[in-house]
């Protein structure tokens, strides 16, 4: 009887390769999946921080204006996918993979393909839309003419 009960107790200690490897097997698979589901959203995460710039960016130029009593813009230029903000020298780029639509007053549309948003000393502005579509995922920053207060919204489409 001795004999059996020791071979009982060893095979009772360990795992055998293929659990070993099965095991493995599930845990990459696992690790995949969730790689996946990461990557996928990538674009979600860059349209929303797009819009949050773009957003910081107007209520800068709006606060710049009240704070210093004179009129501050913020310029998108469409052909290039950038925008400018007052009289910095840098240009802000936004990505190839998401579209800039800007309505603004028709004296505020410089030229092929840009536009600005002026905000004035009084806190107001020549108001208008951003947009920003990135597939079917879309965002609408309206700039109130009066107020100079932006709104932001999901825009849905038919």
């Amino acid at each position: 009887m001795t004999p059996l009960l020791q071979v009982s107790l060893r095979r009772s200690q360990g795992f055998t390769l293929l659990e070993l490897l099965v095991v493995l097997v599930i845990i990459v698979l696992g690790f995949s999946v969730v790689a996946l589901n990461l990557s996928s959203g990538t674009g979600t995460f860059e349209h929303k921080a797009v819009v949050r710039d773009v957003v910081s960016a107007l209520r800068y130029a709006r606060g710049q204006a009240l704070m210093r009593h004179q009129e501050m813009t913020v310029s998108f230029d469409l052909a290039n996918n950038t925008y400018r903000v007052g009289d910095r020298d840098k240009d802000y780029a936004i990505p190839e993979s998401i579209a800039v639509t800007v309505v603004t007053a028709q004296s505020e549309l410089t030229g092929e393909g840009q536009a600005n948003i002026r905000f004035f000393a009084d806190g107001s502005s020549s108001g208008g839309r951003v947009v920003l579509d990135r597939g079917e995922v879309s965002k609408q920053i309206d700039i109130n003419w009066l107020t100079g207060q932006l709104e932001v919204e999901d825009v849905t489409r038919d």
